[in-house]
């Protein structure tokens, strides 16, 4: 069937490889392929999920993930876990990889987000400055199945209609829309050229043609208030939040623990990047990874401060960086994240990356994933530390034009809505780097599938709680330590 092995068994490891041979098949081998999967892999298999008895302890997994984190940062990755079964769940991304290589696959394998919950897509800004919507967050991106992505954004919907209110008629509505769109539109893409599945986005145009006519007058309401909320979130809206004048220079402003400039940390802190000896060898090296148009562009700035700084929730104790330039007049801000890799969550269930730099691993996996993407992106590795360790980090702007909608506050039918658009979405980036002639002869053209995935998203939300409250009680018997309210 394919050069990847098929794991439809608990126990054996799906090897996650993109297919170097799809151009050499006719599309009669690539439904067969398909087909061959359902046969062995039905569709209706996917509704399970019975997790074995000595499933590994997900308190555990986190505290796993936290040795490799800042010490000082975990405390508050748990305080914000805490918050509620769907806080749980975005920083959950390891736990649920694991339980997900215990699930039937396909063997059809694609470049994965890795954790496509419903809060990793939003709106950004292309190079043309014209707004997209798409995946937003690519820390674990990696070729793996396919069906992962979909789970983890089924039950991320689930999660999240639960913290909402909603009933369960209204959630299973919700996943089983989100699940029929993915299905039909990676049909859609199955019968389309490869070029224009390559080109194919969702700009805003596309977004009020397909669901402005069945949002309600409040619902189109709130989203013209989340867009004319992008537009402030950019570099200039960063610039004016983070930083002040100190001592006559434009400087980042402290605001401990979660922007910490570099003057206020200690120096083996400081020493993570190699700052005194090897900073503008870094810099230069991250300007290689850029496009030459690009890179004469980067070169029109100078670094004037950096500081660390405390992102998202998965995150947290991940070294994560914030670098500010200015052009030469000092006129002109440019603010860059760079933000540390570490391997992906689904290596150990997927196979590793074929990347020895994880920053590069992030970067070329949002290449394949993104029909466009940010001008400054690139990647980098930290010079060796006092302890002789190194890090891998990647590059983007800060906040160009980049927003998550509030999901807390949606109704049922603006989450159904949202989730049909992260779907397409999803089948968009899969049909991009996988086999859309395969997958869809796979998912066919009834709901078997879209009903196993409801299914499969409501016993893993309850799995979900169970977890969030492990973790709530490690933090009320001092197992671990959360800090709330960062």
């Amino acid at each position: 069937m394919t050069n990847v092995p098929v794991r439809n068994t608990p126990g054996r490891v799906a090897g996650g490889v993109l297919d170097p041979d799809l151009g050499q098949l006719t599309m009669a081998e690539r439904v067969a392929r398909g087909k061959e999967a359902r046969a062995e892999v039905p569709r209706e298999s996917h509704a399970v999920f019975d997790p074995p008895a000595d499933r590994p302890d997900p308190v555990a997994q986190l505290e796993q993930q936290a040795e490799s984190r800042v010490p000082e940062l975990v405390p508050i990755r748990y305080g914000r876990m805490l918050v509620s079964p769907f806080a749980y769940f975005r920083g959950a991304a390891l736990p649920m990889a694991s339980d997900l290589a215990d699930t039937p696959c396909t063997g059809l394998v694609v470049q994965a987000c890795g954790d496509a919950h419903l809060s990793n897509f939003g709106i950004f800004a292309s190079p043309e400055r014209k707004f997209l919507f798409d995946v937003n967050d690519f820390d674990e991106t990696l070729p793996g199945p396919w069906e992962w992505d979909v789970k983890r954004l089924a039950a991320s919907l689930e999660v999240a209609g639960r913290g909402n209110g909603f009933s369960r008629k209204e959630r299973r509505r919700i996943v089983t829309s989100s699940t029929r769109m993915y299905r039909e539109t990676m049909r859609t893409f199955a019968s389309m050229n490869n070029i224009d599945v390559w080109y194919a986005r969702v700009d805003l145009d596309l977004v009020e043609q397909m669901f402005s006519p069945r949002m309600a007058a409040k619902d189109r309401k709130v989203v013209a208030r989340n867009l004319a909320k992008a537009r402030t979130r950019d570099s200039m809206q960063a610039f004016s939040k983070l930083c002040g004048v100190v001592d006559g220079q434009t400087r980042f402003i402290a605001d401990p623990p979660l922007v910490m400039p570099v003057s206020h940390l200690r120096p083996e802190e400081r020493d993570e990047l190699g700052f005194e000896a090897h900073l503008d060898e870094m810099l230069a090296r991250y300007g290689g990874t850029l496009n030459g148009a690009h890179r004469i562009l980067f070169r029109r700035y100078q670094l004037v401060d950096l500081a660390r700084k405390v992102v998202g929730v998965g995150s947290v104790g991940t070294r994560c960086w914030i670098f500010l330039f200015t052009s030469r007049d000092g006129s002109e801000p440019l603010l860059l994240q760079v933000k540390e890799a570490q391997p992906s969550v689904l290596a150990a269930y997927a196979g590793p990356s074929k990347y020895d730099n994880q920053g590069q691993r992030v970067v070329e996996g949002q290449w394949l994933i993104q029909p466009v993407s940010d001008i400054f992106l690139g990647w980098q590795r930290s010079a060796p530390a006092r302890d002789g360790r190194t890090h891998d980090f990647y590059v983007r702007q800060l906040r160009d034009w980049k927003f998550s909608l509030d999901t807390d506050r949606m109704r049922p039918s603006g989450m159904e809505i949202y989730g049909e658009l992260c779907a397409w979405t999803l089948a968009r980036s899969h049909a991009r780097s996988g086999d859309p002639v395969a997958i869809a002869a796979y998912l066919g053209g009834s709901d078997v599938f879209d009903q196993a995935i409801a299914q499969f998203a409501s016993t893993y939300a309850d799995q979900t709680e169970r977890d969030h409250q492990a973790l709530a009680t490690a933090a009320a018997t001092g197992r671990v330590i959360a800090q709330r309210g960062l």
